[in-house]
């Protein structure tokens, strides 16, 4: 059968229970994990317990939410000890998602301004994140050789290529951030398609739609003798497949 997608407006069920119920426990399950992870950082300079946190974090919320996760692939997450993960980017849920599916220490590319955010900044400042500002092309340069250096280091990474969470479900444009640490640092890229999550937690909204939910991680893709010539070409493949790996998770069996 197809995958459903809310109604809208949501019923008043949804609504109320994420109000009473899902919104409450997802806010104080954040401040006590952060607060946590905050201390912690204090001494954790490798950020290896704070990530374990954010794991423990990530797979309270989706559990929250009611979501029903199923991740196929996953083999493919432990083919390369170092690589670049890209995938859409469809709801505020993509981050716990990622986060609890992912079995090792990473870091993750975002938007600069999250930084100046109370808690959410300092967490993503103590915690190691790489931040990406898009508005300067000096700043975003220094950004992305600043990743380059953490891959190098043997810190994989994740990025939405997208930029940005998509407004109406389908696939933004990618930016070509990705390909060009991929073929920079020599790493392979590796595909993850998110499908079901638009629908849990769709922009503009507040109120969880509970639903199934499918992370697809593919085939890493070599970058082995690439050229930074090649960053659009690569960057032209990895779209594709992102969609077409969405395409192919986009109906699940009946039961």
């Amino acid at each position: 059968m197809t995958r459903r997608r809310p109604p809208d407006p949501l019923p008043r069920f949804y609504r109320w229970r994420t109000n009473i119920l899902q919104a409450p426990l997802v806010f104080c399950y954040t401040a006590i994990c952060g607060s946590i992870s905050l201390l912690i950082s204090l001494w954790d300079k490798s950020g290896r317990i704070q990530h374990r946190i954010a794991q423990i974090w990530a797979r309270g919320c989706v559990k929250i939410s009611g979501a029903r996760l199923s991740v196929h692939g996953a083999d493919n997450l432990c083919k390369h000890p170092v690589a670049v993960y890209a995938a859409n980017h469809t709801s505020y849920m993509d981050t716990p998602v990622i986060f609890s599916t992912l079995p090792f220490q990473f870091r993750i590319l975002a938007k600069k301004e999250l930084w100046t955010m109370p808690f959410i900044g300092w967490h993503l400042n103590r915690s190691g994140q790489i931040p990406v500002d898009s508005v300067s092309s000096n700043s975003t340069v220094s950004s992305l050789g600043t990743a380059v250096r953490a891959l190098r280091a043997g810190m994989p990474l994740f990025v939405f290529p997208e930029g940005a969470r998509t407004p109406d479900g389908t696939m933004q444009p990618f930016l070509a951030g990705a390909a060009f640490l991929a073929i920079r640092a020599q790493v392979p890229l590796v595909p993850i398609a998110l499908s079901g999550v638009y629908d849990l937690l769709p922009m503009h909204t507040r109120h969880f739609y509970p639903g199934d939910i499918t992370l697809t991680v593919g085939e890493p893709i070599s970058t082995a003798g690439m050229t930074l010539r090649q960053v659009e070409e690569l960057n032209t493949l990895l779209r594709t497949t992102i969609e077409q790996m969405r395409a192919s998770s986009a109906t699940v069996p009946s039961c």
